[in-house]
């Protein structure tokens, strides 16, 4: 006699109840966390250790998926002071474990429901490594990332979204990201174990910053260095810019393809390197400043994300282990004799800052501000102040 098999209740992770579909309709199936529903972006991975919440609540992650390298990720939880920008614009999320119930003093949410309350689509217990080798060896891919709690998708219906996107390249994603008014950053320093965020008082300089995607970080650093600082929206024309009588020029981070946001960039940043100020920009403004410069950019195949990437200072000859994000990169052929190049990647080769000889202007690739992230970098922020007092120094003589 053959016995009745007994029904057993199906725990929600042993059901794949979130999925992956790339563009070459390879699917990759895991557990589904944070917000229900599907969000389609380039999918890239990042190898930090730390600083999950300061990574998806990047700007400069806009219309991406976001891999992480390093398993356990969510295990100390998210707080109110880790936020690089006032909206989530990363879409997705994959991690390699389950998060463990948060462990950590400063913890005051669950990864999970800050995925949800921030509209964050999400997948774990995936192999995150697979993932990984396979970005490394084709390229970072489109992809459709989707989480339902009954477990069934319509694979046709994601992979054809995924396909339909238009991906990264030629898309200004800056004037998305960007804000929609312009204000005087509150001034608050870099956040301190014992005594949080502590407000600068007293300002030397005043520095307009050109928001492309500002992180939060940046600002705090300008403030540590006793600025105060104007936050513009990306479109400003430099007529304005110059009316707040600003010190010196920032170009911030961002999203999507500098060429397509340099449309209207170039020109407002040529504008403004004409009247002599110093300026000083990081990433996507790194980038902006070569293509206004004369220079190119290209779309790379992997990009550098990450908090461990080593960066040679020719001009000191030393290495500084930088924070990364960007998918695009500044080309070194046919580059304008007036460019100095000042820092290479020692992963490729490729450029991550450059100066003008003849002008207090100058750029870097990588994430100087480092949240998350080695500070090795913070010293080009005080680079920057030293050209805003020379050249009120010249003005005054």
């Amino acid at each position: 006699m053959i016995k009745k098999l007994k029904k057993t209740h199906l725990k929600i992770s042993q059901i794949n109840t979130g999925v992956l579909v790339l563009e070459n309709k390879k699917v990759f199936k895991g557990i589904g966390i944070g917000y229900q529903g599907e969000a389609t972006g380039e999918v890239c991975f990042n190898t930090s250790f730390t600083g999950y919440q300061e990574i998806i609540s990047d700007p400069s992650y806009a219309g991406q998926i976001i891999n992480f390298t390093f398993p356990h990720v969510g295990n100390v939880g998210t707080n109110k002071e880790d936020f690089e920008s006032n909206k989530i614009w990363t879409k997705g999320v994959i991690f390699n474990s389950e998060i463990t119930s948060p462990s950590n003093y400063r913890s005051l949410q669950h990864l999970d429901i800050w995925l949800k309350k921030n509209k964050i689509v999400g997948i774990t217990g995936l192999d995150t490594r697979s993932l990984t080798n396979f970005i490394r060896d084709k390229g970072a891919p489109k992809g459709t990332i989707a989480f339902s709690k009954n477990g069934k998708f319509n694979i046709s219906k994601l992979t054809n979204s995924t396909i339909r996107w238009s991906g990264l390249k030629n898309l200004d994603l800056a004037e998305k990201v960007t804000t929609s008014k312009n204000y005087i950053w509150k001034g608050f320093k870099t956040w301190k174990k014992d005594i949080g965020f502590k407000k600068n008082i007293k300002n030397s300089f005043h520095v307009v910053a050109i928001d492309y995607g500002i992180k939060k970080n940046i600002l705090r650093y300008f403030s540590d260095f006793k600025c105060k600082v104007t936050v513009v929206s990306c479109k400003t024309p430099a007529k304005k810019i110059l009316s707040l009588k600003p010190n010196g020029i920032f170009l911030s981070n961002g999203p999507g393809d500098p060429a397509a946001t340099g449309k209207y960039a170039i020109k407002i940043i040529n504008d403004l390197i004409n009247k002599n100020l110093p300026l000083f920009g990081i990433c996507l403004g790194h980038q902006i400043l070569a293509l206004s410069l004369g220079g190119k950019t290209k779309k790379m195949k992997l990009g550098h994300r990450g908090a461990n990437h080593p960066v040679k200072n020719l001009i000191n000859d030393n290495v500084e282990i930088t924070s990364q994000n960007h998918g695009f990169e500044v080309v070194e052929e046919n580059l304008p004799r007036n460019i100095q190049v000042t820092h290479k990647s020692l992963f490729d080769n490729s450029i991550e800052g450059i100066k003008l000889k003849n002008k207090p202007v100058f750029s870097v690739q990588y994430h100087p501000e480092s949240n998350p992230g080695p500070q090795d970098s913070v010293y080009l922020f005080q680079e920057f102040i030293n050209n805003m007092k020379k050249n009120a120094k010249k003005k005054r003589s």
